[in-house]
């Protein structure tokens, strides 16, 4: 079945390499880079989030090597949902894409939301007014519900103008952020070279190294999050996707150098003492900002505004391109395959996410985030799905969907079969209570709702997506890779 009757238009190749880059760099970075470093220090010390982080690092790494392998086999929209479908079938195809669809929206709210906590920092007063009601200890605040709506819609309609213009604004805001980046971590050190440099305890007092590195090992998962990005995009790649390995190495090592630059950036400033910022809204600039003074202030707001803007944009063209793929296979209605005639863009699967994340802002920010902590395991569930597709790529040289067979590759298997170790031990980190990085009861009481809606939405689609013959699900999801049509 041709994709043109099916949805009304075509994706478009207009990204390139720099752009690609951008959203893989820029959805996993986020927020969290500026965020989160004092509270990482507070738990793991600077010894264990060094050590968590290259490590953590690594083992990503791995599996990156296995969604190069099936992005160069298998270069189509939707990545992992096509992923689980050519090597599992069905239901694990549709696994592969609700983990997936409720993660990438689930995180692009959160980035929405961090918005309102750069202008809860920069503006107290202004931000903290207007009280609606408390979450889980969270005051929600109508100024902030106003700021998060308009920036998840102005992206919405940047999203809606085309894949060259998100890939552009995409590339602009990485390129800005990795400078604040350098600016912070160079100008921390300058200023605390006075005083030695002095640290605090490479271990925070009464955990031992073991569990430092292991709870930030098992946020590798969500810190990197956003790599993955690039395979929902690959049918829209104006370049070969043999540079789709290159792409998503740089973006990890990229991602990598952020996380640890702002950790230490952190822990030069605070000294040998994190105390004094404990109870701050946002510790992480304070403590920076009170090294380097209010310059450290303006370049943090900069730094994570563009770390937040570029971790919403992201999310929005990987979760659309999801929701296009789960539309094309009947999965969820037909309606999210639709792609507008000139723009190229899936227009639905956009507004869907649009839709989604102007409901999070109401929910505060705690309760937000027991649901996106749990979306870590989704996307270890994807992970483990590329990389036993990866194997059997490398095992016999051809995977259902794949234009023609290539030669098998024995590093490929072993690449494949490593990452879906890899895969499992990050479930096992977030799942087994006795380990320091397992979910809140919080979020697993989440977990536990999001796989009965999964189940209640593939029982009601059940007659659809299975009703389908094998051929004409092959060519809605695969066929592109035959007729050249994105």
């Amino acid at each position: 079945m041709n994709e043109k009757k099916q949805t009304g238009g075509s994706l478009l190749k207009g990204l390139s390499e720099g752009a690609v880059f951008a959203i893989a760099l820029g959805a996993a970075v986020g927020w969290g880079a500026f965020v989160l470093p004092y509270s990482w220090l507070t738990t793991s010390g600077w010894l264990g989030v060094l050590v968590g982080f290259a490590i953590g690092g690594g083992l990503i790494a791995v599996i990156a090597v296995n969604y190069a392998v099936v992005i160069k086999a298998l270069p189509v929209a939707g990545g992992g949902v096509a992923f689980a479908l050519s090597a599992l079938g069905r239901v694990h195809g549709f696994i592969s894409g609700w983990c997936l669809a409720l993660a990438y929206s689930g995180i692009a709210a959160l980035n929405g939301s961090a918005i309102a906590l750069v202008f809860r920092h920069a503006f107290p007063s202004l931000m903290m007014q207007g009280e609606l009601y408390v979450i889980a200890g969270w005051s929600v605040y109508w100024p902030e519900i106003i700021v998060s709506s308009f920036a998840i819609v102005v992206f919405g309609l940047i999203n809606m103008k085309g894949i060259r213009v998100s890939g552009g604004v995409q590339l602009l805001a990485c390129i800005v952020m990795l400078a604040a980046v350098v600016a912070l971590f160079f100008a921390t050190i300058f200023c605390a070279l006075p005083g030695g440099l002095r640290l605090a305890p490479p271990t925070p007092t009464g955990v031992d190294m073991w569990s430092a590195v292991v709870t930030i090992v098992a946020f590798a998962p969500w810190a990197y999050v956003g790599f993955d990005t690039v395979p929902q995009t690959a049918a829209e790649f104006n370049f070969s996707p043999r540079r789709a390995f290159a792409l998503l190495m740089w973006g990890i090592g990229a991602a990598t150098a952020i996380y640890v630059a702002m950790a230490m950036a952190t822990a030069f400033a605070a000294a040998d003492s994190l105390e004094p910022w404990a109870h701050e809204v946002w510790p992480t600039a304070s403590v920076i900002s009170h090294l380097i003074g209010p310059i450290g202030d303006i370049i943090m707001i900069i730094a994570v505004a563009m770390g937040v803007l570029t971790g919403l944009n992201g999310f929005y063209v990987a979760a659309s391109r999801v929701l296009l793929v789960m539309g094309r296979a009947k999965m969820v209605p037909e309606f999210f395959a639709w792609v507008s005639r000139k723009q190229g863009v899936p227009y639905v699967g956009i507004l869907a996410v649009m839709f989604l994340c102007l409901i999070a802002p109401w929910f505060g920010r705690q309760a937000l985030l027991w649901v996106v902590d749990m979306t870590s395991v989704g996307i270890a569930v994807t992970y483990f799905y590329t990389s036993y597709c990866s194997y059997r790529i490398g095992r016999f040289g051809f995977v259902p969907g794949m234009a023609e067979k290539i030669p098998a590759s024995i590093v490929a298997a072993i690449f494949g079969v490593i990452g879906c170790i890899n895969s499992v031990g990050f479930l096992a980190l977030l799942l087994i209570p006795a380990f320091p990085g397992a979910l809140r009861v919080e979020s697993l009481v989440a977990l536990c709702v999001w796989f009965i809606a999964g189940v209640a939405v593939l029982g009601f689609r059940w007659r659809s997506f299975y009703g389908q013959p094998g051929e004409q699900l092959h060519d809605a999801v695969f066929g592109s890779l035959q007729s050249g049509d994105g």
